[in-house]
């Protein structure tokens, strides 16, 4: 059994693809064919008792572009950040499981995608919200929605409260309540999570980015915390990337959080484009 451990420079217990192949960047991904890919059912809920509490590990949040102006987000003239949508934009498609069970769904064809601008959200939020604000070319930033345009979220190594207009930067959004399967906790304690931890530092949290630290207040699953669970040789985490043109690949983690992670800088990256041209792992 491995301890609750991590260091700063923590790799993913993943098996790697060669870094001849493409990059450093590849470094942490596995990259595997299945005969049986997991399935289950997008719309089951998690069947655990709701945890709620609290522990401090480190934070090694992700680098993110947040201050990019309107005209730096991927928008063409069709789709400017002025406008209210609803918008579709182009965006890499995932479903999650851990053994049997999905945990995480992004499918167009199971859900609505579409994207509105900052102001536009705020007409449809309501407290206790997650929220995710998306852009080309960078891992979407997400938070949860509080009141009267003031959301909380882990920005640059510290959890704070902002205005959504302000933290946008030319971004749009959506609410995505039901992305992760997991039972949801009631509105008063998802910002009872929230709120509790405004102020804090890099030193003093366990999230490595904005999506791990909003997913954690509103579900309360020790899962999304960095070293927040024990690796063990039957735990897998499958995510499978649905490329259009190329069909499914299916990379396998040890933890909920290296998957969160490495999703992250796929979307950041755009590594996908490079695996979509490696043989294996494809369905």
């Amino acid at each position: 059994m491995q301890p609750l451990i991590a260091a700063h420079r923590h790799r993913s217990p993943c098996l790697c693809l060669a870094r001849s192949l493409m990059g450093n960047q590849l470094d942490r991904i596995t990259h595997l064919n299945y005969s049986e890919l997991p399935t289950g059912d997008p719309s089951g809920l998690e069947k655990d008792e709701l945890r709620v509490g609290v522990a401090y590990f480190f934070s090694d949040e992700e680098e993110e572009v947040d201050d990019r102006t309107p005209s730096d987000c991927g928008f063409t003239k069709d789709h400017s950040p002025a406008e209210e949508g609803p918008f579709s934009v182009s965006e890499v498609e995932y479903s999650a499981f851990r053994s049997q069970e999905c945990i995480f769904s992004k499918l167009r064809e199971n859900e609505d995608l579409n994207v509105y601008s900052a102001k536009t959200l705020l007409t449809m939020c309501k407290p206790g919200d997650l929220l995710e604000l998306v852009a080309t070319a960078q891992a979407p930033h997400w938070a949860i929605y509080e009141q009267d345009d003031q959301v909380i979220h882990l920005h640059k190594g510290e959890i704070r409260k902002d205005s959504l207009l302000e933290i946008s930067s030319g971004r749009h959004g959506r609410i995505v309540n039901n992305r992760y399967r997991y039972r949801p906790l009631p509105p008063d304690l998802v910002m009872q999570n929230a709120a509790g931890h405004l102020g804090l530092r890099s030193e003093e949290i366990c999230w490595t980015n904005p999506e791990s630290f909003a997913a954690w207040c509103r579900f309360g699953k020790r899962e999304f915390k960095a070293g927040g669970e024990v690796h063990s040789a039957e735990q897998q985490y499958f995510l499978k990337v649905h490329l259009t043109g190329s069909g499914v690949h299916t990379l396998v983690f040890r933890s909920l959080e290296d998957m969160i992670r490495e999703r992250r800088r796929v979307d950041a990256s755009g590594i996908l484009k490079e695996l979509s041209l490696v043989n294996g792992g494809k369905e």
